[in-house]
């Protein structure tokens, strides 16, 4: 692939070399790889389910140690809100109401969170916000016909002389409404990781967000961290990075060819949310829970929250003991016995695959293999019953060595064109909402390059456009996806209380998002 100096001299800003960009290109001629998923991991085959006596014992496990554990919440926070509102987008262009009835509206569109929103709107957490605006813009709202004063709402909650919602990161969003106060998903977070992601009196949160939108987001920090600090005897301790711009991809045409603007530059785009890796690879601490920004609960729900999420990290805790405790064994002299309960333990409680041919292996090459197993990063991942929610589920994946392992599988990896894999893909009880504990230190307290652990035949290749061109777009290997793709992932069944996403803002009407 020739590049002119023009060329040469923006990749190099960009921090990409020459030749990185190039195996890009050879990604979008080679196509998207497809995972050979073996079966669906269900309850009891790749899902633990967790019983209330073993609950409590997990939890004790992690209460017990966590006073002298350095914990950090990790929450990718870096999406603007304009998803959330892109059905009123489009309905702000295509309603007039001097020509057709909402009503009318409403059903040619029918979507049923459309319906839920126009119905229900009063109960929004902003609702009140919106209104004081509206009655200083239009005196005589409150004598507008009942379409227009729907229509002028949804003007005011998205233009920028109104609310300017969609305009603004997601987290910043209120979403909850409290006596006399509005909460965001990033104050939220907040209010959860005192519950369980604090060790003495230290509460630790790290949010990937927009460079252009961080000072909103510390602006935010010093309004509610003091009443937070206040009422909870609390320090936070809050840092931010950005998706660094090395991690950006190259876009082409149909026809493979790089992507130009209008002005003949090389056209770059964000790497998606699997370029996290870089971010989550820069903290330092002994446990990390990971949360999206957008599914946080309401108060009635913290306790059923909490107790899981600190199951969770128990369960993380007592299998570390042991693989750590494996590792050092492995250092010395073994049994035959010893061996043979390692391999089980590899096998049984870690679901790792061992190849066809580890039985023929010498005592030396078995001891070699086991260590590579073991001396992973590990993740323990929360999963609820599908009940059609989008994202990525569990599965039991064939890699190309013939060794199995448990993975998050997102539908865009998986052939639907070939009928046994798209049954098998029908056949998952159960997905992944992004509820994750992990440490990533070895047994000698050394911390791991994530790096040497994702797979990088999973980016995804999507079509976009551009100025009303069509591109393909290359998306790095997802953060729970292709990006951990080879560590140690336990899969536990978790309520479905404990997630709460936000994708709509008709989301927000939800019960389980009503203060009240």
């Amino acid at each position: 692939m020739g590049f002119n100096n023009k060329d040469l001299k923006q990749i190099k800003q960009k921090g990409i070399s020459p030749e990185k960009v190039e195996q890009q290109i050879a990604i979008f001629e080679r196509g998207n790889v497809v995972v050979n998923i073996r079966e669906a991991a269900t309850l009891r085959n790749g899902i633990l389910a967790i019983s209330e006596e073993e609950k409590e014992d997990l939890v004790g496990i992690y209460e017990n140690k966590k006073e002298e554990l350095d914990i950090l919440k990790f929450v990718p926070a870096s999406g603007a809100a304009t998803r959330m509102f892109k059905a009123f987008y489009q309905f702000l262009e295509e309603y007039d109401p001097e020509k057709e009835n909402l009503e009318d509206y409403v059903e040619r569109k029918n979507d049923p969170k459309l319906e839920l929103f126009f119905s229900r709107m009063k109960d929004l957490p902003f609702y009140d916000n919106a209104l004081e605006i509206l009655r200083k813009k239009h005196s005589d709202y409150d004598q507008l016909s009942e379409d227009k004063q729907q229509y002028y709402f949804v003007k005011t909650m998205l233009e920028e002389d109104g609310l300017d919602l969609g305009d603004q990161p997601k987290g910043l969003v209120p979403f909850h409404k409290y006596e006399g106060h509005l909460a965001s998903a990033f104050e939220e977070h907040l209010r959860e990781a005192v519950d369980y992601a604090s060790s003495g009196n230290k509460v630790r949160i790290h949010f990937t967000v927009s460079e252009e939108h961080r000072a909103k987001f510390e602006a935010e920090a010093k309004e509610v961290i003091p009443t937070l600090e206040k009422e909870t005897g609390k320090d936070f301790h809050i840092s931010y990075s950005y998706q660094d711009p090395e991690t950006d991809t190259i876009a082409v045409t149909k026809e493979n060819e790089p992507f130009r603007d209008e002005n003949g530059d090389l056209f770059f785009r964000p790497g998606g949310h699997g370029a996290l890796i870089e971010n989550l690879n820069a903290q330092v601490a002994d446990v990390i829970f990971i949360k999206n920004i957008d599914n946080v609960v309401i108060p009635k729900n913290r306790q059923v929250l909490k107790e899981n999420k600190e199951m969770l990290a128990g369960k993380l805790l007592e299998l570390q003991d042991k693989i750590f405790s494996c590792l050092q064994q492995l250092e010395k002299e073994l049994s035959q016995n010893d061996l043979e309960e390692m391999i089980d333990f590899v096998q049984k409680e870690l679901n790792s695959g061992l190849s066809i041919n580890f039985d023929e292996l010498s005592t030396e090459e078995k001891v070699f293999t086991l260590k590579r197993k073991l001396n992973r990063p590990l993740r323990v991942c929360g999963m609820v019953k599908n009940e059609g929610e989008p994202g990525g589920g569990p599965f039991w994946v064939t890699h190309k060595n013939g060794e199995i392992s448990l993975q998050i599988v997102e539908g865009s990896q998986i052939d639907h064109e070939n009928y046994q894999q798209s049954k098998i893909a029908q056949e998952a009880t159960h997905f992944n909402p992004v509820d994750i504990v992990c440490s990533f230190k070895d047994y000698k307290g050394k911390k791991f390059d994530l790096h040497e652990f994702v797979d990088e035949e999973t980016s995804f290749i999507a079509n976009k456009t551009k100025d009303g061109k069509e591109l393909k777009a290359l998306e790095l290997p997802g953060l729970w996806n292709g990006a951990m793709s080879n560590w140690i992932s336990i899969f536990v069944e978790v309520p479905v209380e404990t997630f709460n996403p936000v994708k709509t803002v008709a989301d927000l009407l939800k019960p389980t998002h009503l203060v009240k």
